[in-house]
């Protein structure tokens, strides 16, 4: 066992027989990033376990003035340690680390803290970190950051096209079955070393969207309902109580910003940098140029073939994200999900989706500010706007959460009442009879086709 500065590094020896267990963030997306590590020889297992007991561990293994996304994060690491599950001497964790000014910055120091404090500190702790640390055992290759990179791209795809299924498919489950179908069919198509085709995976994003459009939903109209916060606790059903499940539970349809914004928030951010302080080098600089310019580039093509197909709406371009948050917030405000969450909200708002729901993690000060503290202004500005702030932590209970956000949801159906009311008229009314599933601002033009009736 190696040992550097007392870190216990995965050496490439370990590479062979050590378990490397991955926390869950997006259930979709690192699904994927976990078939891409099996595919270059690590033995990766994605930790699903919830519950109280991952809490539990999480509250005596870090202080509890920690953040709570740290803290479930330890939690269900130590949790899986302790399950029996895994020979915890041929067993490692990865966790990334951001370098920011966020907590998130030392939660590999936190995790190592943790596992010697439960006992196992002879476990390796595998930093992604862009190189801050180095990992003898595991190494980040260009294809592999490819592949990566693509697994972003199709799991935002997915996540966007389950959502607008879920709550209208005829039959339960059609959805989820189709985006594990595609989840094992992109896990074969990025088998090998080598560079992936793009001409191949802009054919798969048509395919994609067209057996999604093929799914037989009822024509009916739900509450739309967007989520936005702290980018673990928005995304991770650990962290948000399950969110999602309980909004489709109540007949809404969430509505969830992809994770590439995110990585051209951070882009975009690093170029802000070099205006704003003379930050990095010219040339780091221009190649950060080139990184957006793709990136945008890529997002654009995944639009377009949600466009093209008429049936859903895409999400949002980011450049024009961009914009929305001019005259609210300066673009300097960046720590954490900084500019991004105020801009999200106003996104959602423009799309028609006027209810939000806006995760807090306890911890989190950044987070409350551009999320909680601008609600004021957004609602003054967007006066049809419902957004309700909901507190994770470690002491709130699911029901309290949950009636909150029944709260907000009895105030949608008002607010969507009014406006029928308001506008509703004979000649509308014809106008509007027979569109299919959704009303309200979209962001792609809307099909011509009627919903299909064929099974998948």
């Amino acid at each position: 066992m190696s040992v550097s500065n007392e870190r216990i590094l995965f050496t490439k020896a370990m590479k062979k027989d050590y378990t490397i267990l991955m926390p869950t963030m997006l259930p979709i997306h690192f699904k994927l990033i976990a078939n891409i590590l099996r595919e270059y020889g690590y033995r990766c297992e994605l930790l699903e376990n919830s519950g109280q007991n991952v809490v539990d561990c999480g509250l005596r293994s870090v202080h509890n003035d920690t953040c709570y996304p740290a803290l479930l994060v330890i939690g269900q690491m130590i949790d899986a340690l302790e399950s029996g599950k895994y020979d915890v001497n041929k067993v490692a964790v990865l966790m990334s680390q951001t370098g920011g000014g966020c907590r998130a910055s030392n939660y590999i120091h936190l995790l190592r803290k943790a596992l010697k404090r439960n006992g196992y500190g002879q476990v390796p702790v595998i930093s992604i970190s862009m190189g801050m640390e180095k990992n003898p055992g595991f190494q980040m290759t260009p294809t592999m950051v490819d592949r990566i990179f693509y697994a972003i791209l199709y799991g935002d795809l997915l996540m966007l096209l389950a959502n607008q299924v879920k709550p209208y498919e005829c039959v339960s489950g059609a959805a989820d079955q189709l985006v594990d179908s595609w989840t094992k069919r992109i896990a074969a198509d990025m088998k090998g070393r080598g560079l992936l085709s793009y001409a191949r995976v802009r054919r798969n994003y048509k395919k994609i969207v067209e057996e999604f459009a093929h799914i037989p939903r009822r024509v009916e109209k739900k509450i739309r309902v967007g989520i936005v916060g702290e980018i673990y606790v928005k995304f991770s059903p650990l962290g948000n109580n399950h969110l999602e499940d309980f909004l489709l539970s109540e007949g809404c349809e969430p509505v969830v910003p992809g994770l590439l914004d995110f990585c051209l928030y951070c882009v975009y951010n690093q170029l802000k940098d070099h205006k704003l302080y003379g930050l990095h080098s010219k040339p780091a600089n221009l190649g950060m140029k080139v990184v957006y310019k793709m990136l945008l580039k890529k997002q654009r093509d995944v639009i377009e073939a949600v466009t093209d197909e008429g049936t859903f709406r895409p999400s949002g371009y980011f450049p024009h994200t961009v914009k929305l948050s001019e005259g609210y917030l300066d673009h300097g405000v960046k720590m954490g999900e900084g500019w991004l969450l105020t801009a999200e909200m106003l996104e959602l708002i423009e799309q028609g989706v006027g209810n939000i729901v806006c995760t807090q993690p306890f911890g989190c000060l950044p987070n409350h500010i551009v999320g909680k503290g601008m609600m004021r202004l957004i609602k003054e500005r967007n006066p049809l706007s419902n957004i309700v702030a909901v507190d994770y932590d470690p002491g709130a209970t699911r029901i309290n959460q949950e009636n909150r956000i029944k709260l907000m949801l009895a105030n949608a159906a008002a607010i969507e009442a009014s406006r029928l009311t308001a506008e509703k008229s004979p000649a509308e009314e014809k106008k509007h009879t027979g569109h299919g599933v959704g009303t309200g601002t979209t962001a792609g033009k809307k099909s011509k086709k009627p919903l299909a009736t064929a099974a998948v």
